[in-house]
């Protein structure tokens, strides 16, 4: 088969069986990274990775697909709509800062054997119908610009936020890869970032801790969702009241963002919440002892956070909630926890609640009309 019609086989087919393996779309991905690893290189050289030294390690094999999987001349990107169909509105539990507000992808089950299972039946069909091919697939796996190789592939563009939308779904989405040495044509010309964002702000004057210093510029250091799943240790001090409830991931910025406001849940019976964590109460979650936590997070991606730091960013979420006998009476219960981490961040609870006798609940500014209009 020549390469015309390979590409044309390929190209008029690709997003039925995209669909047909469980993704909304996919696309051929320009293979020009240049100017992302020179952001990388540049954000790295700022230290905007705080402790996640494994972005760092070898920054160059991200923008060249070959060195990842020897041979392989395309990509093609596939996302999946990720959406939760939460019977608790997000804004109304961040409202409530007597609830866990957990991020709303990992509500169900963890995502990556789900996206690699999707991905091999798509390569699978590929090569089952067009052509065999030597392929990888990846899915938050590998060392990936993923998503540079979806605005490539013509599926998103950079929001000013850092994260990836697009008019159809906005940005709660997640990204695969499929690393292939059938040589095709890219499908769409990339956008450029801000594409759809006009002159709106909304994600950057939403974010919490102001993690967003800038139109494309994240300081990781800053970011709720590293100092809740990836940093290991002590939070920072002035972090902490402004973490509110959120004890896995934050979701602030992307419920601000106007794209989102028509999002549709997911239909994919994985992402539906599990245990009712979509709207847990704090004083229930921190009572749990470790072999009930390993229980209720079998298979979901609550798990990377560990279970010492999962008490400890309830500690901090039960230290900004309202006035709540219950809520003093857990920490007092936990106040000589034998963990040493999650001690001090209970004293720092419970003297933070003492200087805040009058406090009332913690109403996040994503709750606004930006997104339940």
């Amino acid at each position: 088969m020549d390469a015309d019609e390979l590409n044309r086989r390929v190209h008029s087919s690709l997003q039925a069986w995209a669909a047909e393996a469980g993704f909304d779309r996919a696309g051929v991905a320009h293979l020009a990274l240049g100017d992302d690893l020179t952001h990388l290189r540049t954000w790295l050289a700022a230290g905007r990775h705080a402790n996640m030294a494994w972005i760092a390690r070898d920054p160059e094999m991200r923008a060249t697909p070959a060195r990842l999987r020897p041979g392989t001349v395309s990509v093609i990107s596939a996302r999946m709509p990720c959406n939760p169909p939460a019977s608790f509105n997000a804004s109304e539990v961040l409202a409530d800062g007597r609830h866990a507000y957990i991020a709303r992808y990992a509500l169900g089950r963890e995502y990556h054997k789900l996206m690699r299972k999707r991905l091999l039946q798509l390569a699978k069909h590929i090569a089952d119908t067009v052509a065999p091919h030597g392929y990888r697939v990846l899915t938050d796996s590998a060392p990936v610009l993923e998503k540079a190789l979806a605005r490539n592939a013509g599926l998103s563009w950079f929001g000013k936020h850092t994260l990836t939308i697009d008019r159809d779904i906005g940005s709660s989405f997640l990204l695969g890869e499929i690393y292939t040495d059938l040589p095709l044509q890219p499908t769409a010309t990339p956008r450029e970032a801000g594409y759809g964002c006009g002159k709106c702000t909304a994600c950057i004057d939403v974010c919490p801790t102001h993690a967003i210093i800038a139109p494309y510029q994240l300081d990781a250091g800053r970011c709720i969702s590293y100092l809740t799943i990836e940093h290991h240790g002590p939070i920072p001090l002035d972090m902490r009241p402004l973490i509110g409830n959120r004890i896995f991931g934050c979701d602030d910025c992307q419920l601000a963002c106007p794209w989102n406001r028509h999002a549709q849940p997911s239909h994919e019976v994985d992402f539906k919440p599990r245990h009712g964590l979509e709207n847990a109460w704090l004083v229930d979650l921190f009572e749990w002892d470790e072999a009930t936590w390993l229980k209720h997070t079998e298979g979901m991606a609550l798990r990377r956070t560990g279970y010492r730091n999962w008490l400890r960013n309830i500690a901090v979420a039960l230290g900004n909630a309202p006035p709540d006998a219950r809520i003093d009476a857990v920490l007092a219960r936990h106040a000589d926890h034998p963990d040493e981490l999650v001690r001090e961040h209970v004293r720092w609870a419970q003297a933070h609640r003492a200087r805040q006798p009058a406090q009332e609940p913690t109403v996040s500014a994503a709750s606004g009309t930006l997104f339940n209009d």
